[in-house]
């Protein structure tokens, strides 16, 4: 619903209501000035933001590794329940940011917490807004690799399975529709181009 139309004043919000404040998010009826000057009413989900990790155990180059055969790309998935989703889906490590914390510390702690690896080199491949139509959400997406393993740490109410899978394969999982969830697919397909790229410079091989 928008009240009356008119020029003059800059977009964004006007005034507002907070209706909820949750544990993980706060929902808010804000007056919202749009671009041709009207003034309507939106709802809008606030979220601090999250981080997401594609953790990587990557081929080295020709003759590394006491010259054992290359290895093609491997990637660590966790198989969650999602109450929202119906049932349990696959998904990287991921989680919301505490704080005043930076993504990069979210993404390295998500990562030993829900599988159980620490990360020695971490890279940003992007940040994504996961869906701006009623939420300011930002998912900053991260490539880790030189892992190591640390300790998982399971909130009570999370339930699930760390697996690891050849990155060629979780590629056709997203084409044959066994991986939905957005952030995933996101991730995923992101770390492919960053791996074949890799690749491409040291001679090794990809996805």
């Amino acid at each position: 619903m928008t009240e009356g139309a008119g020029r003059g004043g800059s977009t964004g919000r006007v005034d507002g209501e907070r209706v909820y404040s949750g544990r993980r998010i706060d929902v808010d009826v804000d007056r919202v000035r749009f671009p041709d000057g009207s003034i309507g009413r939106l709802e809008l989900i606030r979220h601090p933001g999250a981080a997401a990790v594609v953790a990587l155990d990557l081929p080295g180059p020709p003759g590394e590794a006491g010259g054992e055969p290359l290895r093609e790309p491997v990637v660590t998935l966790v198989r969650q329940y999602r109450y929202a989703a119906g049932g349990f889906i696959w998904e990287v490590p991921a989680g919301n940011l505490e704080p005043g914390e930076p993504p990069e510390a979210c993404a390295l702690r998500e990562l030993e917490e829900e599988a159980g690896l620490r990360a020695g080199r971490l890279e940003q491949l992007a940040s994504v807004r996961t869906t701006p139509g009623f939420t300011n959400e930002v998912i900053h997406l991260f490539a880790a690799w030189d892992l190591e393993a640390g300790e998982t740490r399971h909130e009570a109410s999370e339930f699930m399975d760390v697996h690891r899978l050849p990155l060629r394969r979780t590629i056709e999982m997203i084409d044959a529709g066994e991986i939905s969830d957005g952030k995933t697919i996101c991730a995923l397909t992101l770390a492919a181009r960053w791996v074949a790229r890799r690749m491409d410079r040291i001679g090794g091989t990809g996805v």
